[in-house]
């Protein structure tokens, strides 16, 4: 069930665990310099929650031993991903100071919710 290493359509090769494990790094990094207060706070918790979930839920589908399971944790994933894209656009509102910051890090977010969605509709093919 694994996805790692596959060759990507550019002929590349990556690592999707190592991938969203340094996209969680960069997030928790990305928070330690944030400054909070009263509305950056809940954010920036949400947001790492969210940012850290999309590649702990992918190392669980990675790990499935059925097709519905790895199917549904891919699927977990791609919301968590999305939803990671939604905290960082309300914080670069929040903290304008970051914005470029939380910018990068929503291009990555986006890339990982394009990825996880082209998984989760090729594991729906294979049923």
């Amino acid at each position: 069930m694994t996805n790692d290493d596959r060759a990507n359509p550019g002929g590349a090769r990556f690592d999707l665990n190592e991938r969203t494990a340094v996209f969680g790094e960069r997030v928790i990094e990305f928070a330690r310099m944030m400054k909070t207060d009263v509305i950056t706070a809940p954010l920036v918790s949400q947001l790492i929650r969210a940012a850290t979930s999309v590649g702990a839920n992918y190392d669980e589908a990675d790990e499935a031993t059925t097709k519905k399971e790895f199917r549904y944790r891919i699927g977990v994933s791609k919301k968590q991903a999305r939803e990671t894209k939604r905290w960082l656009r309300m914080i670069a509102a929040a903290a304008p100071g970051h914005r470029d910051t939380a910018r990068d890090l929503w291009k990555e977010a986006n890339e990982l919710h394009l990825i996880f969605a082209t998984i989760y509709r090729n594991a729906a093919d294979t049923d």
